[in-house]
């Protein structure tokens, strides 16, 4: 039997300018609905073309995700990518979380006119286990997200409400995390497209720090624009969140100048 896409988490296509072109991209265990809103504002106040993918093995069942690798994810990104390519003349990847670090790298390796990257980590804690995940992963298949109730950290609890994720992370993708914050960290000084970072002051869920990914990967960019907006007011899904718009608004001024 066919797998299915969980209702409402579908990738999703919004056709406007020619021109211009903006590929979504969700984060770790989510789905195409994080940046659904996002893309929805782009293309009615903005008239741009706006394309969210759902990245292979989510959206569907966790037993997918684990099957997927980072490459995987790239591949995903990559595709989207040549499709918006084939409709408009240039492409601006926008990205939440895990699909942040997806955009920078695929920036590094393709021509992009720039880059919205939110909430985006650098990195995860040291621990030994992550080099044994696909080992350990056969004995614990799954992790739990966080100790705290579902739904702690999100400052809009009806955007909660219809939020879709895996409830817990499959551990054999977290190696597979890694490994792609690895590439992206060594992938930093390549990209060279103007670049924007979003980022919350009250995000608890980044790894290693909201503020501190933000300045690593400020730091490290080789992009000579860059420019950074930090909000307070929301959590980790930004495109979500109580402070969405004016993430929205922010992105949307910044695509405009490029």
């Amino acid at each position: 039997m066919a797998t299915l896409t969980i209702p409402t988490a579908e990738p999703f296509l919004f056709t406007g300018s020619k021109i211009t072109g903006i590929l979504l991209t969700h984060g770790f265990t989510g789905a195409p609905k994080e940046m659904r809103w996002m893309g929805e504002y782009l293309h009615r106040e903005h008239g741009f073309t706006c394309l969210g993918v759902r990245l292979t093995g989510h959206a569907t069942r966790p037993e997918d995700m684990i099957r997927s690798t980072h490459e995987d994810w790239l591949a995903s990104v990559e595709d989207g990518y040549h499709m918006l390519r084939d409709a408009c003349e240039r492409v601006v990847l926008t990205g939440l979380s895990m699909g942040g670090a997806l955009s920078l790298i695929t920036a590094s390796r393709l021509e992009v006119a720039g880059i919205v990257a939110m909430a985006t980590p650098y990195g995860l804690p040291p621990d030994w286990r992550l080099d044994y995940t696909e080992v350990l992963s056969k004995f614990t298949p799954y992790m739990p997200k966080s100790k705290d109730p579902p739904g702690t950290g999100w400052f809009d609890k009806a955007a909660w409400d219809g939020h879709i994720s895996y409830p817990q992370n499959p551990l054999r993708s977290i190696g597979e995390l890694k490994k792609l914050l690895d590439l992206l960290r060594a992938s930093l000084p390549e990209v060279t497209a103007p670049t924007l970072l979003i980022y919350s002051q009250d995000d608890k869920y980044l790894p290693l720090g909201s503020l501190n990914s933000m300045d690593y990967i400020y730091s490290h960019i080789g992009a000579n624009r860059k420019e950074k907006l930090v909000i307070s007011g929301s959590g980790h899904v930004i495109p979500r969140d109580a402070r969405r718009e004016q993430a929205f608004e922010a992105a949307a001024e910044f695509i405009h100048s490029l």
